[in-house]
């Protein structure tokens, strides 16, 4: 019988080895037990892993729409929220020009109500949500609405520019005090196609381009609104030329003309606010809608990954604590093997 040798080293190597090995799989097994799928679906699936991983890739494509759709929301949320107070100051400027031709406020009141709806509705079409502005349509890095109170803006200079041409003469001329009803009607004229028109560019650097988002996988919707919008530009013009134009000792005539005009100006910038803020509003349905849609999609994704991938969680715990027995008997061996030494015999 021949007999052979085994050194104390090549066994607490192997048991080394085989502790290792038992680290490695407790590892997957804890994450099994604690999320209750498959540690590694390649090996566990085999031929099948490929639809799990399709699933999985399909369910990371829904999830990042949702988080999109919760930034258009927000944004979208924030806006109504400007278009509301835009309307109240319209609201607001109506009820003052309203009383303002019936004769119960004085010119310096109205003129002074025009410029603070003018400044509180640049403040507000310059608002910013993360960084992008609300109104700016795509050009989202772009201040949309230049301040008709700074005397170097390029929209305070077209203004002064069209009544120069105009009439001949600037509003801080004496015989600007001379102007008749006729001719304010005929310069108004004039203003509001320049609003209406190209010379609106010299107020707004926001793009007529709305933002357009992807909500679903094959749907998309307009989830922003901009400063070159009908009412926008209708109040702008009627606060400006209040504030402008009021500076001048106007005649009776002239000054109804001018109350007349903005009136209707203002009028129809509420309506214009109300139309847009249902647009904003059927908007907001519908990427809430889409979300939901989407929430559903993912949740099915989800129990059909759990059937491919999932294991018993009771089994997986059983594992777990069996592993940690035999790690714990492979150290409390291995510590007895290095005990064992020739000296220690002898």
């Amino acid at each position: 019988m021949k007999t052979s040798f085994i050194s104390t080293s090549s066994i607490s190597q192997t048991l080394r080895y085989q502790m290792m090995r038992m680290q490695v799989e407790l590892a997957d097994r804890q994450q099994e037990a604690t999320t209750g799928r498959a540690a590694d679906p390649g090996v566990t699936l085999g031929a099948r892993a490929g639809v799990s991983f399709s699933m999985t890739r399909d369910m990371a494509r829904l999830e990042s729409l949702i988080d999109a759709n919760g930034l258009a929301s927000g944004r979208l949320a924030a806006t109504q929220n400007s278009l509301d107070q835009l309307g109240g100051i319209a609201q607001d400027m109506l009820e003052a020009l309203t009383a303002a031709s019936s004769g119960d406020s004085e010119p310096q009141v109205i003129r002074a109500s025009a410029r603070q709806a003018l400044s509180a509705m640049t403040s507000i079409l310059n608002s910013n949500l993360n960084g992008e502005y609300l109104f700016a349509g795509i050009n989202t890095d772009v201040k949309p609405l230049n301040d008709f109170t700074d005397p170097a803006s390029p929209n305070k200079a077209q203004f002064d520019t069209l009544f120069s041409t105009h009439f001949g003469f600037a509003q801080s001329d004496p015989a600007a005090a001379n102007i008749t009803g006729a001719e304010m009607a005929a310069f108004l004229d004039d203003l509001e196609a320049s609003f209406m028109g190209t010379g609106w560019a010299d107020w707004s650097e926001a793009s007529d381009q709305k933002i357009t988002s992807r909500i679903t996988l094959n749907e998309t919707a307009e989830t922003s609104t901009t400063a070159n919008g009908p009412g926008m530009r209708k109040l702008a013009m009627a606060t400006a030329a209040l504030t402008d134009l009021m500076q001048i000792p106007l005649g009776d005539e002239a000054l109804q003309t001018l109350y007349g005009r903005t009136t209707e100006l203002v009028g129809a910038a509420v309506a214009d606010f109300a139309h847009t803020q249902s647009e904003v509003g059927l908007a907001q349905t519908r990427v809430e809608e889409a979300s939901e849609r989407i929430s559903s999609q993912i949740d099915l994704f989800n129990t059909l990954v759990t059937d491919l991938e999932g294991v018993d969680p009771f089994e997986a715990a059983t594992k777990v604590n069996d592993l940690l027995t035999q790690i714990e008997t492979a150290y409390a061996l291995t510590a007895r093997i290095q005990q064992l030494s020739l000296l220690r015999y002898l």
